[in-house]
């Protein structure tokens, strides 16, 4: 455990985002014993100019005249920064020396609103935890001075569009000069362990509290309890970046006795496909957050049928965790990363092996096997996650 001590966290995502993030959950965890600013995405210049009406716009247009703060106090421990500047949208450029210059006053002008924050709210010696901007972030050590440094690798960023021409140069440059890297799989531990031999692979963070249900007095959401058994669910975007819809048509098809129970919003190719023709396939809609464990709840086996890419293969989906907190069997694509959880799920190859999959985790299912993968998911405790991260600045400081 380290305590009293000043973290300042940023990454990709706004603290506003509306869905759950792993760094912002972090930065939770953090705060419960040091102070904790994480900092916002600065506001981009095409967006200030091309895309005003968006309401992430408008706060910080608001921000600039004075009219909100630039700095909300969340909880006794955190607070989340706005930063009172614009950043240059400079993706376009491909000459990478030309980028190079303007990244570095971006960052430059980002990192003197985070000195000011800093000045503001007292911190010393700060810690600083970068969440995959390898971009953005780039330069942020060596203007911020931070007493500690460090990247956390757990996506594959630079195999987006946006990050793909300058991200892909510059994330080994920033894990070389980072104290310390720590990764949530295997792969990108490997990745990074050869521009940095401090890199660490620590696992993934998950809310399993909210996925708890020891009591056995969690509800079943009405819109649920009217679907026979066996229910195969799913909760999540339903998008085909990630999932493989022929792999539902062959399940839903192959065995008409089932039901699949998909809960969350689609996109276009979803909304179009041939599942909902299926009489045996069921579209519940997006769902809160709080109200989507009373749905995992009421499966008999959940899945994750990914689409196999370069995205997908290597990517840590949360979603098993929170299965694997319910007690739930799981049917999963068999993907790079997955061999993490190969000893709690079963890993199809193709939709084929899906059937006899799932045939396999109903009959093998038992209260001994949900009790395992309950305590497997608590070991993925947010707690946990930054214990892991409080390890490696502790063996850090201790070999220094």
């Amino acid at each position: 455990m380290i305590e009293s001590k000043d973290f300042v966290v940023f990454g990709l995502t706004s603290w506003d985002i509306e869905i759950a993030t792993t760094i912002k959950y972090t930065a939770i965890e953090i705060s419960k014993k040091n102070r904790v600013l994480y900092v916002n995405p600065a506001l981009q210049r095409s967006f200030q100019i091309f895309k005003r009406q968006l309401p992430e716009t408008q706060k910080y247009l608001r921000i600039f005249k004075g009219e909100e703060p630039d700095l909300v106090r969340f909880n006794d421990n955190l607070w989340v920064l706005y930063p009172r500047t614009v950043m240059e949208s400079i993706n376009w450029i491909k000459n990478k020396y030309v980028f190079d210059f303007f990244n570095k006053v971006n960052g430059f002008k980002i990192s003197r609103q985070i000195k000011k924050a800093i000045a503001r709210l007292g911190f010393k010696d700060c810690i600083l935890l970068n969440d995959n901007s390898m971009v953005h972030g780039f330069y942020f050590k060596d203007f911020l001075d931070p007493k500690v440094n460090i990247y956390l690798l757990r996506d594959a960023v630079t195999l987006v569009s946006y990050h793909a021409l300058h991200g892909t140069r510059l994330e080994p440059l920033l894990i070389a000069k980072s104290d310390i890297v720590v990764t949530n799989s295997e792969f990108f531990k490997e990745y990074a362990w050869s521009h940095n031999q401090n890199s660490h692979m620590i696992g993934q963070g998950c809310d399993v509290s909210l996925y708890s249900d020891p009591e056995g007095k969690l509800l079943i959401p009405e819109d649920v309890t009217g679907i026979s058994h066996p229910r195969i669910g799913y909760t999540g975007y339903l998008t085909t970046i990630r999932l493989d819809i022929g792999i539902l048509v062959y399940i839903a098809k192959t065995r008409p006795d089932w039901n699949l129970v998909l809960v969350g919003p689609e996109d276009k190719d979803f909304i179009d496909s041939e599942l909902h023709k299926l009489p045996n396939v069921y579209f519940l809609g997006r769902k809160v957050p709080n109200s989507l464990p009373g749905y995992v709840k009421s499966f008999d086996v959940a899945i994750n049928p990914q689409a196999v890419n370069p995205i997908t293969d290597i990517n840590y989906p949360l979603k098993i965790d929170e299965y694997l907190a319910m007690g739930k069997a799981i049917v999963a694509t068999k993907t790079t990363f997955m061999n993490y959880f190969r000893n709690e799920t079963y890993l199809a190859s193709g939709k084929e092996e899906y059937v006899p999959l799932i045939e396999k985790a109903l009959s093998e299912n038992s209260p001994d096997k949900a009790g395992h993968r309950i305590r497997v998911a608590g070991s993925h405790s947010w707690e946990n996650f930054a214990g892991k991260i409080y390890e490696q600045i502790k063996l850090l400081k201790n070999s220094s």
